[in-house]
């Protein structure tokens, strides 16, 4: 069974999409957005798909929403923690409640639920982890530094838990994708002339769909992907080289 993490929208929602398709049982966390996530129930109905409402910034809601997901559905095989935020901001205007709720989300919310699954997939000794990271968290990212700082906290985290695990058979592994088209981001990319800036800078020439990150989440979560560990897989068309 796969459960994935803010997965009502965005690079999520090709990832339950992505594992359904490929024959799991998958359920998805949501927070806000009751009809994006019925819409995707619906949408995958033919499909094993459960969608369940989780606070990230609840210790308890997250152990509460875990504990029932796996009464429900048995042991936890992959986990893909995908939640996440991303806002501008003046770092000398940055407030405290901003950087904080950054933090919260990207990075502790991840590490509860990540907590929580561990638990289970131990008991089991299997399962695949894949952390949503981002380019900005390897080389920063000016007027985004507590984002910036929540994914590059998320990519050391992955090498630290890739060795702590691995004795369990938990492969724990990161894709990070450069730009990506989606809701959040799609006020970005208004401006014609921004979104052409930036395709300039892309080798590959276009800026990512959702599916082009699905696509090496699924992988990472396969048995092709059974002897890595610990790897951050770059998935930006070539726009940032990272060693």
């Amino acid at each position: 069974m796969a459960l994935v993490t803010g997965g009502a929208s965005g690079i999520g929602r090709a990832c339950v999409r992505a594992f359904a398709e490929a024959g799991a049982k998958t359920v998805f966390t949501y927070n806000t957005n009751d009809r994006e996530a019925e819409d995707l129930v619906n949408e995958l109905g033919k499909y094993s798909v459960y969608g369940f409402k989780v606070d990230l910034l609840q210790e308890q809601d997250i152990i509460n929403k875990v504990n029932a997901i796996r009464s429900s559905f048995g042991k936890i095989d992959i986990l893909v923690n995908n939640a996440g935020v991303w806002k501008r901001g003046n770092f000398a205007h940055t407030s405290l409640a901003d950087w904080e709720e950054t933090i919260d989300i990207n990075l502790n919310g991840t590490f509860l639920i990540t907590r929580e699954v561990v638990k289970i997939m131990e008991m089991y000794k299997f399962g695949r982890i894949i952390n949503i990271a981002s380019t900005a968290g390897q080389r920063g990212e000016a007027h985004y530094s507590h984002y910036a700082a929540s994914k590059g906290a998320l990519i050391s985290l992955t090498k630290s838990l890739a060795a702590e695990l691995a004795a369990s058979n938990i492969t724990v592994n990161c894709v990070a994708p450069g730009w990506v088209l989606t809701k959040m981001t799609e006020s970005f990319f208004a401006d014609p002339l921004v979104k052409e800036e930036i395709e300039k800078n892309i080798p590959l020439g276009k800026i990512a769909v959702p599916e082009d990150i699905a696509g090496p989440v699924l992988f990472l979560a396969s048995s092709l992907a059974g002897h890595i560990t610990g790897e951050i897989l770059n998935v930006n068309g070539g726009s940032v080289l990272c060693g």
